[in-house]
């Protein structure tokens, strides 16, 4: 797939915030806090600087929509997991949470990201567990592969596949330094954008 256009459209701090973007299919990244959405971001559109990067955990609190080729959207949800964080807004976070992915028809698919070199965490498994519960397509990923050799990211994938109960042949490899696991991202978009089908308003309702 080739990316054409890539823009920052609006960030939101709830569903009802969130832009009308003429039901354009949707594919949600979710992940702790600091797990490399936005280097995720950067990379698999093609563009450095796009979604502004972060060493501060718990930074990005708002939802983050991002229209690629006119096509398609990309959303950074807020990262979860950061204790520093206080009880209230990390449970207000999983309210908005809740809310967008149970209440946004135009989602086609989640992207789970993990940290290659730490694994699914209790909070990961619990976050995919509801995923799953939702009936969402969610594909798995392991940010920062570079940081490990290759046998190191074959057997995290191997163990991210047994913690979460999947195929080791569905989790993905990624880097945003090297751009491994790009390609992946992109066919997976690819074919969930041929199986779409847009809903159609009449005339009158347009």
């Amino acid at each position: 797939m080739k990316i054409r256009s890539a823009e920052f459209v609006k960030s939101a701090p709830t569903l009802a915030q969130a832009p009308d973007l003429g039901g354009l299919p949707e594919f949600v990244l979710v992940g702790r806090s600091n797990v490399g959405k936005s280097s995720f971001i950067n990379t698999v559109v093609g563009r450095k600087s796009l979604a502004k990067t972060s060493n501060t955990p718990g930074k990005t609190r708002l939802m983050n929509f991002y229209r690629v080729n006119e096509e398609w959207v990309l959303v950074d949800l807020p990262g979860y997991g950061y204790a520093k964080v206080s009880r209230a807004e990390q449970q207000n976070w999983q309210r908005n949470f809740e809310k967008f992915l149970a209440g946004r028809e135009v989602i086609r698919a989640v992207f789970h990201l993990f940290d290659a070199r730490h694994g699914p965490q209790p909070s990961d498994l619990e976050m995919f567990g509801w995923l799953r519960a939702q009936d969402l397509e969610v594909a798995v990923v392991l940010t920062k592969a570079d940081k490990l050799s290759r046998n190191q990211v074959q057997r995290q994938i191997s163990e991210a596949a047994r913690a979460l109960e999947l195929d080791r042949a569905t989790v993905l490899a990624f880097s945003a330094a090297t751009g491994a696991g790009r390609a992946d991202v992109l066919n997976l978009i690819r074919a969930q954008l041929a199986a779409f089908v847009p809903e159609v308003k009449p005339p009158f309702l347009r």
